[in-house]
């Protein structure tokens, strides 16, 4: 049986409504941490134009494979062995890097592993779109995030929600530049920033 994530169902919608106009421009696609395989396989389908590469730990290539062989797009590839901690990231260069939902689940090592090679593994003018939760100024956005970071927290000291402007200075030091910070449902976010040497 493939894996199944409900949220996934549940955000695919509102995450497509921004990342369709984002990747217009864009021939190729890397998601980091593609969990079941559904956003990959449901993205890729309405964008037909970009190839899209799939990337996660080995333990979770059987489902992604799952999802990928039943929707059999020729527009879809991997998954890509990746964990973000390794020392060189073994990836294609791609026009944007798409995340969703990770950083709250890494320790904040691995969030800046996430973010040391991200310029790099990105072509001029290309963009990183992350997707997910997000505090600001130290603070929560809403009580359901507060209840959800106390959950994550319980569940590995480590993980939680993420401040948005520490994330940001992370970006910036990988090279990058934020384009835009949308407001989703459920008090979850969209940010986009571009590559600073370059803009489309």
């Amino acid at each position: 049986m493939k894996p199944y994530s409900e949220s996934c169902d549940q955000n695919r919608d509102p995450i497509f409504s921004i990342i369709d106009s984002l990747f217009a421009e864009c021939s190729s696609v890397l998601e980091i941490g593609s969990g079941t395989g559904q956003h990959a396989v449901y993205f890729a389908a309405r964008l037909p134009h970009l190839l899209w590469y799939t990337s996660d730990l080995p333990e979770y290539h059987r489902g992604i494979r799952q999802w990928l062989d039943e929707a059999a797009l020729s527009n879809t590839r991997g998954p890509l062995p990746l964990d973000v901690c390794q020392p060189e990231w073994q990836v294609p260069v791609v026009d944007a890097i798409f995340s969703a939902n990770t950083l709250h689940i890494m320790h904040w090592s691995m969030v800046e592993a996430f973010f040391h090679d991200i310029g790099q593994r990105l072509c001029p003018g290309g963009r990183l779109v992350l997707y997910g939760p997000f505090n600001y100024r130290g603070g929560y956005t809403s009580e359901s995030n507060a209840r959800f970071d106390l959950w994550l927290k319980a569940r590995d000291p480590l993980s939680g929600i993420r401040d948005f402007e520490a994330v940001d200075s992370l970006a910036r030091q990988a090279g990058l530049v934020l384009e835009n910070d949308h407001e989703m449902p459920a008090n979850n976010r969209i940010l986009c920033w571009g590559r600073a040497d370059a803009t489309r």
